[in-house]
């Protein structure tokens, strides 16, 4: 699944190229750097890959989505909608900023589900945040055209679908903003990285300035340069840059071969008719991380992947007792347990999760497995693990 299964000789060059230079910082030293310029290079390749007018490298994933709500205006008391089903960074980026995180219902795409999102838009809802979850995307055309009616925007949280598409079109290029993670398990990796993407230039201003302390970037004197606002210190390093263009070269490479060995482990799984498989918007558009399927209930699913464990299958995911990524097991959010007091706007708007209905959600997630797609597999393992997967399931459905 994750880029670093390719870290090689390319990326130690990349590196080093920085190394010779001495200049580890983004901005500035121009004389010491010798013109190597490393997330200047990857932001130019990110555009042209993903077709966008603007990329701006951040730290992390996390620091990308911090960038664009902040970009986008989320502050105190707004209201941003995500899904039950994400990783826990999408709110807390949510939270960071004062706003309050309005969780709704997934569907079996296993991403919001849209009829659920125009139920929870309110008068405080700033912007709709759907995530592509497990490399494979969102309800796009519902979701944009609710947020159209209602006249909010919409951010895609891309981090786990990094070359995935829609219709032909990238994924995190759809919305006003879109961000991508590079941490050590995505699709390609920097080690830690992030992006966010536009084709607004004036919200790729507020991005740039906010991922660095909010300078202006005005002139060749950094230390004269303006602050309009204020901002953190998410910048990338040019070490971390430096893997990401070696690591974005392979991203082809690597989906081929992440759909490729998808499509061998499903082969099998799908002569099982008890089984069905996760619903994908645009097939040709999944990046293939991730093969996900329903068994026909929670008890089953369970099984499935206690059987698949003790066969020695790694890499099998059960949502539903995850702690990252599914709502049930969210015990920090549900009790607002923070090192700090919360605002005001959050503490009177925030969602009682601990009690909130999400029966849509546990009857999907809780009958959801998944796999990862690994680079390194032969074909002749990728069957093998097929088959494995597929008598495993057998197995369970025999015993009733």
């Amino acid at each position: 699944m994750p880029g670093r299964e390719w870290f090689g000789e390319s990326e130690r060059q990349q590196v080093n190229e920085v190394l010779e230079t001495g200049v580890l910082m983004r901005y500035n030293w121009d004389a010491e750097r010798r013109g190597v310029w490393k997330a200047r290079d990857l932001e130019a390749a990110l555009k042209t890959r993903f077709g966008v007018a603007f990329a701006q490298l951040t730290s992390s994933g996390t620091a990308a989505l911090l960038t664009a709500l902040s970009a986008l205006g989320v502050g105190a008391g707004d209201a941003v909608i995500l899904p039950t089903f994400t990783f826990v960074a999408s709110f807390e980026a949510v939270l960071a900023l004062g706003a309050i995180p309005v969780l709704v219902d997934v569907d079996e795409s296993l991403t919001l589900d849209p009829k659920a999102v125009a139920r929870a838009i309110g008068p405080h809802t700033k912007l709709v945040m759907p995530v592509h979850m497990c490399g494979a995307m969102a309800e796009l055309d519902a979701l944009l055209a609710v947020a159209k009616a209602h006249r909010i925007e919409v951010l895609e949280d891309a981090c786990q679908a990094i070359g995935g598409t829609y219709r032909g079109r990238a994924l995190g290029t759809w919305g006003a903003m879109g961000c991508f993670s590079f941490d050590y398990v995505k699709t390609i990796t920097c080690g830690e990285g992030g992006v966010v993407l536009t084709d607004r230039e004036g919200l790729y201003t507020r991005s740039k300035g906010y991922s660095d302390h909010g300078h202006d970037h005005i002139g060749a004197d950094r230390g004269a340069e303006g602050h309009p606002f204020l901002g953190l210190n998410f910048r990338i390093s040019e070490l971390q840059a430096a893997v990401g263009l070696a690591q974005l070269k392979k991203l082809d490479d690597i989906l081929r071969v992440q759909r490729r060995h998808k499509a061998i482990v499903k082969s099998h799984l799908a002569e099982i008719g008890a089984l069905s498989f996760r619903k994908i918007p645009d097939e040709s558009g999944d990046n293939a991380s991730f093969l996900s399927f329903f068994m026909p209930d929670a008890r089953r699913a369970r099984a499935v992947a206690k059987q698949l464990a003790a066969r020695g299958i790694t890499g099998i995911f059960y949502w539903y007792d995850n702690n990252w990524h599914y709502v049930r097991q969210w015990a920090h959010l549900k009790a607002c347990q923070t090192l700090g007091a919360l605002s005001r706007e959050v503490r009177a708007g925030m969602p009682d999760y601990a009690s909130q209905d999400f029966s849509q959600s546990d009857a999907i997630v809780g009958r959801c497995i998944s796999t990862a797609i690994s680079l390194n597999w032969t074909e002749a393992e990728a069957h093998a693990r097929g088959k494995a997967m597929a008598a495993g399931v057998k197995r369970v459905l025999q015993q009733g």
